[in-house]
């Protein structure tokens, strides 16, 4: 992992080349390519790829287009991109780049960016399209489907973009760039009588095989070419992942039936009915020399063939001294690559279980010395609070002494008060007796009298009744 984060960071630190590249990401809901579809013939991009995963891409760099790309989010490689040839550059200069506005629509940067340059600038990055991390050590390369060799410096900038990369194989990569470079040169270019009006499609078929489990290896690759002139034609070719020296010439409608279902690549077919039946023969006898190995030259008004049946037959017989010499070439290269790979991870092991050894005595001395520092700053605490819990262990006996001899001195105290206060309380009790005899045989008599008068009242009440139960009665008047 950290080899792989350094070469991420030395791959990107190594780009010098000044300026920068613009991309314009076209939604679902607007149509074409916007300001690049000048290069489909009639301004009509291909029809048929409709999956939502689908992002039209319009690549420009200095604010002018430079050329198109579909790009798939769930494959994370580019689909096609449209260019037409250019001057070619005399050399060519990796500076990659990134478009911020696949990974996070909402972001500011409406321009293609160096990775590096990005930071955290930008939500999720990564996570709909594929980043140099994504290639680094995986044994495949950054693959242009447009080649930067077939454009002029200005335009060279703007394909070193990830958006325009697919992962192939380093020899892969080569044979494919120098198959296109040869077909579009020698063989597209000289047989389109108007060269602004080549109209060029590079594109991968995606596969199921994924690199780290996110970039799509391409199950082959295609070239569509359209010459919309009076004399005009068109081409497809297609090479196998399989095999990198296969180069299939078919009819762009053949093609078409290996991508998707209802695809259209060009406009018309770019008139393949009417086609000039000359040219494209000479065309593909262009790429037929150019599938043997052979050079292509062409006049006005004829090609004539580079090898004569001598140099054809040495080439056949020197082929498998070659295909042997490549072969130990190849074993050489990969035994050496191994050999350092072992070493690295000898190193690479030594070196971790080193570190992790210094990390944990490391650890154990911090440890120790903060074990250490505690104790040491426990000390005045803990001396501290015993000082304190003695002094106030102290204050709780005084207090308890001086309670007790309260308590001590409270009991004759209480004593002789009440004994000196008995003679008073005695000699003022005596008005309150007297009183209260007083009230007693007053009560007494006023109780005597009561009962008598009660005793004589009820002789009287019983005489009168013994009266009137036996004294007949008299006239009323009695």
């Amino acid at each position: 992992e950290w080899t792989m984060k350094t070469s991420v960071v030395f791959l990107l630190c190594i780009s010098l080349f000044p300026g920068f590249s613009q991309g314009r990401v076209v939604r679902e809901d607007e149509t074409g390519f916007a300001e690049c579809n000048v290069f489909f013939p009639g301004q009509v991009p291909p029809e048929g790829f409709t999956e939502p995963f689908h992002v039209k891409i319009c690549q420009q760099y200095n604010k002018e287009p430079r050329f198109a790309t579909l790009y798939s989010t769930k494959d994370k490689i580019p689909l096609y991109s449209a260019f037409k040839f250019t001057k070619p550059a005399q050399s060519e200069e990796e500076n990659w780049l990134v478009e911020p506005q696949i990974d996070d629509p909402e972001n500011d940067l409406h321009e293609m960016v160096h990775e590096a340059d990005i930071g955290g600038t930008v939500a999720n990055l990564g996570a709909n399209q594929a980043l140099t991390s994504d290639y680094v050590g995986s044994g495949y390369e950054r693959g242009l489907l447009n080649p930067s060799l077939l454009n002029e410096e200005d335009f060279q900038v703007a394909t070193y973009t990830l958006t325009n990369a697919v992962p192939l194989s380093p020899a892969l990569s080569k044979s494919w760039h120098r198959d296109i470079g040869k077909v579009v040169e020698q063989a597209l270019i000289p047989h389109c009588s108007k060269m602004d009006h080549l109209y060029l499609l590079a594109g991968a078929i995606p596969s199921n095989v994924r690199v780290k489990g996110k970039v799509s290896v391409p199950e082959s690759l295609w070239l569509a070419a359209c010459c919309d002139a009076p004399e005009g034609w068109s081409l497809g070719l297609v090479k196998k992942i399989s095999d990198e020296n296969s180069l299939a010439d078919l009819t762009v409608r053949e093609l078409e039936k290996q991508l998707l279902p209802g695809v259209h690549l060009f406009k018309g077919n770019c008139g393949e009915d009417k086609q000039n039946q000359e040219k494209r023969e000479a065309v593909l006898q262009a790429v037929s020399q150019i599938r043997s190995g052979e050079q292509v030259q062409t006049s006005d008004n004829q090609e004539t063939k580079d090898s004569s049946w001598v140099r054809r037959l040495a080439g056949i017989i020197a082929t498998p001294f070659i295909k042997l010499l490549e072969l130990l070439i190849y074993i050489f290269v990969e035994l050496v690559k191994f050999v350092f790979y072992f070493l690295w991870l000898v190193v690479k092991r030594v070196v971790g279980t080193v570190l992790d050894g210094v990390c944990s005595l490391w650890n154990g001395m911090v440890s120790y010395l903060k074990a250490v520092s505690m104790v040491l700053i426990s000390i005045p605490y803990d001396v501290g609070r015993v000082i304190i819990n003695i002094f106030l262990g102290f204050l709780q006996i005084v207090r308890d002494v001086v309670s007790l001899t309260c308590k001590i001195l409270s009991i004759p105290v209480g004593f002789v008060l009440h004994l000196a206060a008995f003679p008073y309380h005695s000699i003022c009790a005596i008005p309150s007796v007297l009183k209260d005899m007083a009230t007693g045989i007053g009560g007494t008599f006023s109780l005597v009298i009561d009962a008598t008068a009660a005793v004589l009242h009820g002789f009287y009440y019983l005489a009168g009744h013994i009266v009137k139960r036996f004294v007949p009665k008299g006239s009323s008047d009695d």
